[in-house]
């Protein structure tokens, strides 16, 4: 179980002095940001988290030197570099064009906190962070990059989105790493168009694991996922379960490609693929069935 921390965490004017008024200069215009580049395909490292050329602002760390927290609603974190993690205590909150070192967790004093996070990358430069990268509920997530986690996203709540994103997982002896994985979740989970590439994980579960009892409403659509023992598993949902789309690479596997709910399931149009080393899709193998009841 991985340790969660108690955190708390001008204008100026210029008067014309001549005979003939003159008008005050125009103030400089900021730089205009570098647009975020756009996925070709499924997302890759090359169009997903910080924008290249970003400058960034180092945050204090302001509990115990381990992590900040963000505690007014509303506050918005553009730019930033947490050396640390990073504690969501507030509603509301943005995070974009970031770097966190650590992961990005919006729950305080056992409080669930809204957030979102884009075009931000989450985890250190090297090594293997046992924690999730980002969690646990009411988030929106886009072109996120999540690197050197152990877990990619934690689904332990309502009304999560997460979309654009890339997940290359690590793993740690005893580990049981997942691309996004639910724990005592709730409704209303979207995971749209992410690349989650487990292939280097020797302790793993799952890129999709989704099968705690609790949840409703899941939706699984286009993504490309590598690795695991079983590499989508998705279950024990109420409502409407979703499972469409996804392209599942080849023999990546360990066990097997799949373990469901079939009966309860839409499942259209999953197919297996192969990809090249930049994440394109080179071919199809055929179409990807449901297995289990």
């Amino acid at each position: 179980m991985r340790r969660v921390f108690p955190i708390i965490v001008a204008a100026g004017l210029l008067a014309g002095c001549t005979a003939t008024p003159q008008a005050a200069p125009s103030p400089p215009r900021a730089p205009s940001p570098t647009p975020s580049p756009v996925c070709q395909g499924h997302p890759t490292p090359k169009c997903t988290g910080l924008p290249p050329g970003r400058k960034l602002t180092e945050v204090e760390l302001n509990i115990d030197g381990l992590a900040h927290l963000v505690d007014t609603p509303g506050a918005v974190l553009d730019g930033v570099h947490v050396k640390g993690e990073l504690v969501i205590g507030a509603d509301n909150v943005t995070i974009k064009n970031s770097l966190i070192d650590g992961q990005v967790w919006g729950e305080y004093n056992m409080k669930f906190s809204s957030f979102t996070i884009s075009d931000s990358t989450v985890g250190p430069a090297s090594g293997c962070n046992q924690a999730p990268g980002v969690g646990p509920a009411k988030y929106k997530a886009t072109r996120v990059n999540i690197r050197n986690h152990s877990d990619g996203f934690r689904a332990s709540g309502d009304d999560i989105d997460i979309r654009d994103s890339y997940i290359k997982l690590c793993s740690n002896p005893g580990d049981h790493s997942d691309g996004i994985q639910s724990y005592k979740t709730g409704k209303n989970l979207i995971f749209h168009h992410n690349t989650i590439d487990q292939r280097f994980a020797k302790d793993a579960t799952a890129p999709i694991f989704l099968v705690d009892e609790g949840q409703e409403n899941v939706t699984v659509t286009d993504n490309l996922v590598m690795g695991g023992t079983y590499s989508i598993q998705v279950r024990n949902v109420a409502g409407r379960q979703v499972v469409r789309d996804n392209k599942l690479v080849d023999k990546s596997w360990v066990y097997g490609p799949v373990v469901a709910d079939c009966r309860d399931t839409v499942w259209a149009d999953n197919t297996l693929v192969r990809i090249d080393e930049d994440y394109r899709i080179t071919g199809t193998v055929g179409p990807l069935a449901c297995d289990g009841p």
